[in-house]
């Protein structure tokens, strides 16, 4: 049985819902519907609330000429032509990049320059010769590099004050032609400076420090032919092995003049008493900032303990007691280093040599930085390198170096390339010295031209023949990043070079800011300008 409504609940019900219809019909069929109009500003301010902007889009004004920066939103570009005050505010492409949504967004530092910035403001008629060096080192340096026709702006600077006994602290860009610029002073001066009666012992009378075994390779061959044309004798010392080999390649006969080691193995000479340093005329720190840093500056600080150091030319003169010249060669020298300078020698008795771009990002060199998910990366590279490998079959082409932060990334890398049959090397400093001998070289000579490496192919190693770098893993450092992106657009290099590196983690992208923002204001990189900023005067 059914619930009788009552007749008042009905009638309300009824008038409520025909009530919007009794509107309408009084209005009419033919007569219009209200219009409520919005104004224009909220329209836009709810769709710019919507789309996430804060501001509108600025209208891209396309300007005729080269860039400095070339983004993927075009309202980022730099003209070649502009550059940022120091506390104007840049527009960075990288800006937003801890944010996930801005994976694969891109952006290059273009070339601002062709020439290699050593090479810059030289006049064509500078010449070894004006530089004091005697005929008979022109002559060694014409048989052994006879592609080296003028020096550079570093060694201009540098021999000479080498040659009336300063104590040098060089710092200058990567490929800037350091290595030569304290090896044809250090033969010239053990020429004219006798050989004291032989100890029971080697002890050589020029040295130079290292920081790798990779190096100490290159030094050697280097300054190998330029000694053998001046009877002079050079020999290197590489770490990694045991007292054996070291006893062995120290009782080659004739003894070492010149002697290229690294801290480790001179270490263990100096502990064995199978080397002496008493005769000691000339003392290289090459790579100085990483033979000072922690890693190695308690080897360092014995050496030099044995090693006597001249207070000033005047300590120089004495053929009889021998003292030695001290030079300090490095790209990078981050601040603090003068603190561990004061315990090397003196700050008055070092002449400061600096080069304009020290610091700085190179402007002839393209470099492009991605920004990936660490998923990506594997995909990318593999893109990269088959495209390189597409041109280097149907073309003159360089070769290329990738670059990760640890052995372990080495070696997992390599075999995804093999699996791709892409053939290529690995350098990295868990492999057993056996294996890693003559890796480089191999390199080189061209017998792959893909080589894998950690950071131990990043320094002052000579890469001439490199016309790619690849940073699979994005460096730790801004000075790691100086040094890998120094493989490329050296002094003599065949081919331009190019950096691609790849922007995965949220300290990545801090360090990229940095980059971007140094480039746009044209500014050296900040944290690496320490004492050695400003160079001193030529002093005689």
């Amino acid at each position: 049985m059914a619930l009788a409504r009552p007749p008042g609940f009905l009638s309300l019900a009824a008038r409520l819902l025909l009530a919007p219809r009794r509107d309408l019909a009084v209005r009419g069929p033919d007569e219009p519907l209200p219009v409520v109009r919005i104004p224009r500003a909220l329209l836009r301010r709810q769709e710019l609330r919507q789309s996430g902007r804060r501001s509108p889009p600025r209208p891209v004004l396309v300007r005729p000429g080269p860039l400095l920066i070339s983004a993927r939103r075009q309202e980022l570009n730099q003209p070649a032509r502009l550059t940022l005050g120091r506390w104007e505010r840049a527009p960075l492409a990288s800006r937003g990049w801890k944010n996930r949504r801005a994976r694969q967004d891109r952006f290059s530092i273009e070339r601002a320059q062709h020439e290699v910035p050593a090479l810059r403001n030289l006049s064509s008629e500078d010449g070894f010769a004006d530089l004091g060096l005697e005929p008979r080192v022109l002559h060694a340096l014409q048989e052994a590099a006879p592609e080296v026709v003028r020096p550079t702006t570093v060694q201009s600077s540098t021999i000479p004050s080498l040659l009336r006994g300063r104590h040098i602290l060089c710092a200058a860009e990567t490929g800037s032609g350091k290595t030569l610029s304290y090896l044809l002073p250090l033969l010239q001066l053990l020429l004219s400076r006798p050989r004291l009666d032989s100890q029971r012992i080697p002890a050589p009378r020029g040295l130079v420090l290292v920081p790798s075994r990779e190096l100490a390779e290159q030094v050697r061959a280097v300054a190998q032919p330029l000694g053998s044309s001046l009877g002079l004798q050079v020999r290197e010392l590489g770490g990694g092995h045991g007292m054996s080999r070291i006893k062995l390649q120290l009782s080659k006969q004739p003894p070492a003049d010149v002697l290229v080691v690294t801290p480790g193995a001179l270490w263990k000479a100096l502990k064995r008493q199978l080397i002496s340093l008493e005769q000691l005329s000339f003392l290289v720190l090459d790579e100085a900032d990483t033979l000072l840093d922690e890693s190695f500056l308690e080897l360092v600080d014995y050496i030099l303990e044995k090693s006597h150091i001249a207070e000033g030319p005047a300590d120089l003169k004495d053929p009889f007691n021998p003292k030695a010249q001290l030079v300090l060669v490095g790209a990078t020298f981050p601040e603090g280093v003068s603190q561990l300078l004061s315990k090397v020698a003196s700050p008055d008795s070092l002449t400061t040599i600096t080069s304009s771009k020290l610091h700085c990002v190179m402007p002839h060199v393209r470099q492009t930085f991605m920004r990936l998910k660490g998923a990506e990366k594997v995909t990318e590279l593999v893109q990269i390198l088959k495209q390189h490998d597409r041109a280097y079959r149907t073309g003159p082409s360089g070769t290329v170096l990738v670059f990760c932060n640890s052995s372990s990334t080495v070696n997992w890398l390599g075999y995804i390339l093999d699996d791709h049959k892409i053939q290529h090397l690995r350098l990295q400093g868990q492999m057993p010295a056996s294996m890693r001998a003559g890796i480089f070289q191999r390199f080189q000579k061209g017998s792959r031209d893909i080589l894998l490496c950690t950071d131990i192919a990043s320094r002052g190693l000579d890469s001439t023949h490199v016309e790619l770098v690849v940073n699979y893993d994005f460096p730790l450092t801004l000075q790691d990043y100086i040094h890998r992106a120094g493989r490329v657009g050296r002094v003599g290099s065949d081919v331009p070079g190019t950096v691609i590196s790849f922007v995965t983690h949220p300290w990545d992208v801090s360090l990229v800011q940095k980059i971007e923002l140094a480039a746009r204001r044209r500014r050296s990189l900040p944290g690496l300008g320490s004492s050695v900023r400003e160079p001193l005067p030529q002093q005689t």
